[in-house]
């Protein structure tokens, strides 16, 4: 696997983040889905990577700095051909070892509340993410739950 920053134009890619975003719809009111677009991800305060398996994407995520010592990741998705595969956790794997090498100290995330999300919160949790208040502009809301970790 080669975990690269993403095109955000190739139609994979394009394709996975549409199916994210209306994954989430599902889950949450559209007033509670903080997933980005497109345009979001090409901003400057965001790296946005992927990853790769032969030429089949496997996964994507993005970490976006909130400032200089703390970072979000946000876009966390794995390709359905590759569920259950460890994908994501490599990658999120990744962008830990890349906010570490920025100089974050705190790394946080939201995530939904829903029964569809426990796999991510699961995930999030062993590689040492826990509960905190909302965080950066977030609010308190009954499908949002919010997680942070301590980097070195």
């Amino acid at each position: 696997m080669e975990i690269r920053i993403g095109s955000l134009t190739h139609p994979a890619v394009i394709a996975l983040l549409d199916q994210h975003h209306q994954d989430m719809l599902l889950h949450s009111p559209e007033e509670s889905v903080h997933a980005l677009d497109l345009s979001a991800l090409a901003q400057e305060d965001i790296t946005f990577w992927c990853a790769w398996k032969d030429d089949a994407l496997a996964g994507c995520g993005a970490l976006k700095e909130l400032d200089n010592a703390h970072g979000e990741i946000k876009s966390m998705r794995t390709s359905p051909d590759f569920l259950r595969q460890g994908m994501a956790k490599l990658l999120l794997e990744y962008m830990i070892r890349e906010a570490s090498s920025r100089g974050y100290q705190k790394l946080s995330l939201e995530t939904g509340t829903m029964a569809a999300f426990l796999p991510a919160q699961k995930l999030y949790q062993q590689l040492g993410f826990q509960v905190c208040p909302p965080f950066a502009d977030y609010q308190e809301d009954p499908y949002s739950t919010f997680m942070t970790k301590t980097i070195s």
